[in-house]
């Protein structure tokens, strides 16, 4: 019944592959996509990895970020990845040999043996798990989870991921609620190991100086920024504008100087003791990797994603483990269990009480963390 199913499901992701082909060769052209896409579609200058080895698999920038503690415990990695940026991130690791995943119908020809593959939460794929199932020695699916919003589309096509369950040997989940509703899906063999995004280990790689309270504006979509800044006293705070994709850097930085005059991180910023000096009030940070540097100043964290309904919220965990005081909007769908691991997030349900919300905003703090050691020993053992 198992090989009916692969045929199947083969020959329906062939034909979906051709009806996409003339959009995907208009994609690749866009810089946003040209790397991503001519490696996963047309497999240019993206072989199998050379060596049988532990193989981690995700799928953007916070999801390859989590796994830096888990990697770390090994000598030597293979990583794949969906985007660009979750590419730029692996390729951060040195013990790491980094790829894009292809499409599925290249996973055939593509997959090689290996030690365990180590798929990232919802990176659910048919035919990644059947062909690593018959030719890696274990599998498994790490910081499982299915969110509120998205469980009722999961459970309409129970009988699809059961098929994809059965080929998951080892399923490790974020909570006893993501526990049930796997279960429901057909997944066997879950441990409740906690959410690995709560690890987190920071590397302060540059300090700054700031002149006046500051506020980030974390992880920032299309619509949020001027949002934002439009209730901001900006004489009375610094504000950092940290876009969440690079792409818009340039979009964002045309925003906030239509609310002042702007610096760019990225640009010329005068030193004191070794320190960067943020000298206005309003600062675009242009470059990646750089939040964690600005956490360690912050005086308060406004978390993107959330005010706009088509995002879902980010991480706070990085925040709250320096204790900022956070702020986010009602629409953090996507990150309910990251929300719930850290107290005093201050949600608000309108823009307009936002200074409201500053002014009364607490410390976070993250309460629990996970246990690290025991996801490592499943890997390996």
């Amino acid at each position: 019944m198992k090989i009916f199913f692969f045929i199947f499901y083969y020959i329906f992701s062939f034909f979906i592959y051709l009806f996409s082909l003339p959009f995907l060769i208009f994609l690749s052209f866009k810089s946003k996509y040209k790397k991503s896409i001519s490696a996963r579609f047309f497999l240019y200058k993206n072989p199998p990895f050379k060596n049988k080895s532990y193989w981690f698999h995700s799928c953007s920038y916070g999801e390859t970020k989590a796994l830096r503690p888990i990697i770390e415990k090994f000598e030597s990695v293979n990583i794949s990845v969906i985007t660009n940026t979750g590419y730029e991130a692996a390729k951060s690791y040195k013990n790491s040999d980094v790829r894009f995943l292809p499409f599925e119908i290249f996973l055939p020809f593509w997959i090689r043996s290996c030690e365990s593959l180590v798929v990232m939460e919802a990176e659910l794929w048919y035919m990644l798990f059947f062909i690593a199932k018959k030719r890696c020695k274990k599998t498994i699916l790490l910081n499982a989870r299915i969110s509120d919003r998205s469980y009722p589309k999961y459970l309409k096509f129970r009988w699809f991921y059961e098929r994809i369950f059965e080929n998951i040997d080892i399923v490790l989940a974020q909570s006893e609620k993501d526990k049930k509703r796997l279960q429901e899906l057909g997944a066997k063999n879950i441990e409740v190991i906690g959410n690995i995004k709560t690890y987190f280990k920071p590397e302060i790689k540059r300090k700054y100086i700031k002149k006046k309270p500051l506020i980030i504006l974390a992880s920032t979509h299309k619509n949020e920024e001027e949002m934002i800044l439009k209730e901001l006293d900006l004489k009375k705070y610094q504000v950092v504008v940290v876009p969440r994709h690079p792409e818009r850097f340039d979009e964002v930085y045309k925003i906030m100087k239509k609310f002042g005059k702007t610096e760019r991180i990225n640009g010329k910023l005068k030193m004191e003791n070794g320190k960067f000096v943020l000298n206005n009030d309003l600062i675009l940070c242009d470059k990646m990797g750089e939040l964690v540097n600005l956490y360690t100043i912050a005086d308060v964290v406004i978390l993107g994603g959330s005010f706009v309904d088509n995002v879902g919220g980010h991480n706070p965990i990085e925040a709250a483990y320096f204790n900022v005081p956070i702020i986010s909007g009602k629409y953090y769908f996507n990150q309910t269990a990251l929300y719930n691991e850290v107290e005093n997030i201050m949600i608000i349900d309108d823009i307009k009480k936002l200074n409201e919300a500053i002014m009364s905003s607490k410390r976070s703090k993250i309460k629990n963390r996970v246990d690290l050691d025991r996801i490592v020993k499943l890997i390996k053992e």
